[in-house]
């Protein structure tokens, strides 16, 4: 989750709140890639999740990773709560201690991929050290609410409290989930809407494939990815597919109206976390915040707002694509090739939203549901996930051989090799949930205890 916004100056114009997201707009050739993974770490013999403080910790982690690879060290609170980099990269904690990586922006593929790599043995190196290990999966397989620790964070401590008062699923979602997401660019409002449009519709795709959370609390839980199943079963009025973005006059205007209808979480001031659950930014922008009487907000306290929204495609000054649970390496690489291809090249995106011009809301929540289910085996009125799979892994291809990205220093002519694991998928119909579901009810017999010497990274 996001790290507190910084430098924006006080709003003087309601103007100033579409503006805001308006400044994002970028040149073709400024467009840049954003990955942003995360991964569950686990004391090693005892295959429980790290601690927060200890010597075998979240913390000694961070700051095993500060001293050895000259990370700069974020607190709060006195406390270590994320790194930063030059290059624009930080790493970050979700509330469970999943430790997360925000990529810097990259031109290309490979230059994503170089960079996990990096991260992880960066990651790997500092976890061998204090006897700990990281995996990669949608939903923490075995480890109940109570053995998940919760990070020193004032924001979590708030959301946390929040979360039993709206859906039923938040907590499971904060401290038990891990997702892989990419932040692309945009070149203008309509380009905006179109992104989005195309973003929304085939995230049930991206769950699909990346589907990677079939247990909980140590057995089979009936979903493919139950990480997408908690989305569609947390707080409603900020979660969803955002149907508005489909009617006539979509953009800046309309994301800034739904954006404003959230209710807060907090304000932050002074290197804490203020209340403001459930209280409105509109009477923020009028002075009338309960939290902050007489008050008015700054663009930061706006970019706050706007991380506090999770619908299945969010707009900031970028896009960001966030159907995926997390996983293995090939397809920390994999999920920013898909969206990639789909969103930066004209005739792909065209070619992805001929695809999906044609839905109605109702389809395309019903595939969101199907995806979480069934992944690749989903379907919904007629329109089977796994044809729409391939169809849509073929355009995302087309997408890359245009871009024409080499790599290797030239030895490599593009992109569309980080699609492999996808492709794959799309030939056989299976996806990760589905080879983990067949180890457990085959060769584990049942033991899901396996699952960590074989898939940690």
């Amino acid at each position: 989750m996001s790290i507190p916004q910084q430098g924006g100056g006080p709003i003087e114009r309601f103007e100033q709140l579409a503006e805001f997201l308006a400044s994002g707009e970028k040149p073709r050739d400024a467009w840049r890639i954003g990955t942003e993974h995360e991964k569950f770490g686990y004391c090693k013999d005892v295959l429980k999740p790290l601690p927060y403080d200890g010597p075998r910790s979240i913390k000694a982690m961070l700051e095993g990773l500060r001293d050895e690879f000259g990370w700069t060290p974020v607190y709060e609170q006195d406390n270590i709560i994320g790194l930063s980099f030059p290059d624009g990269s930080n790493v970050s904690l979700e509330p469970g201690g999943q430790l997360e990586l925000s990529g810097a922006p990259l031109e290309t593929i490979h230059q994503t991929c170089d960079e996990v790599n990096e991260h992880l043995r960066e990651v790997q190196t500092i976890a061998d050290r204090i006897g700990a290990r990281f995996i990669g999966l949608g939903a923490a397989p075995e480890w109940h609410a109570d053995e998940m620790p919760m990070m020193p964070k004032g924001r979590y401590r708030l959301m946390t409290d929040y979360m039993d008062k709206v859906g039923t699923m938040g907590k499971t979602m904060m401290y038990r989930t891990c997702t892989v997401q990419v932040n692309l660019d945009f070149g203008s409002e309509a380009d905006m809407v179109q992104k989005m449009r195309v973003a929304l519709s085939l995230q049930p795709v991206a769950t699909a494939l990346f589907a990677n959370s079939p247990f909980l609390d140590g057995k089979p839980n009936g979903m493919k990815s139950w990480r997408a199943n908690i989305w569609q079963n947390l707080d409603p009025a900020r979660t969803g597919m955002l149907p508005f973005m489909f009617d006539e006059g979509a953009g800046y205007d309309a994301y800034v109206d739904y954006v404003l209808d959230v209710p807060m979480y907090f304000v932050y001031r002074d290197g804490k976390y203020i209340n403001a659950l459930g209280q409105s930014f509109r009477d923020f922008l009028k002075g009338e915040l309960p939290a902050l009487p007489g008050e008015k907000p700054t663009l930061s306290d706006w970019a706050d707002h706007l991380t506090t929204v999770f619908p299945e495609a969010r707009s900031k000054k970028y896009i960001e694509m966030r159907g995926a649970d997390g996983g293995p390496w090939r397809r920390l690489c994999a999920l920013p090739a898909l969206w990639v291809g789909l969103m930066y090249d004209q005739s792909a995106l065209d070619a992805a939203w001929d695809l999906v011009k044609g839905w109605d809301h109702e389809t395309r929540e019903a595939l969101r549901r199907a995806a979480a289910k069934d992944a690749l085996q989903g379907e919904v009125n007629g329109i089977k996930l796994h044809d729409l799979a391939r169809e849509t892994v073929a355009i995302a291809k087309s997408g890359l051989k245009a871009r024409a990205k080499p790599g290797a220093g030239g030895l490599i002519p593009d992109e569309t090799h980080f699609l492999n694991a996808l492709e794959e998928s799309v030939e056989t119909g299976r996806v990760p949930a589905d080879e983990l579901l067949e180890k457990y009810h085959g060769e584990w017999n049942g033991d899901l205890s396996r699952i960590y010497a074989e898939y940690s990274y």
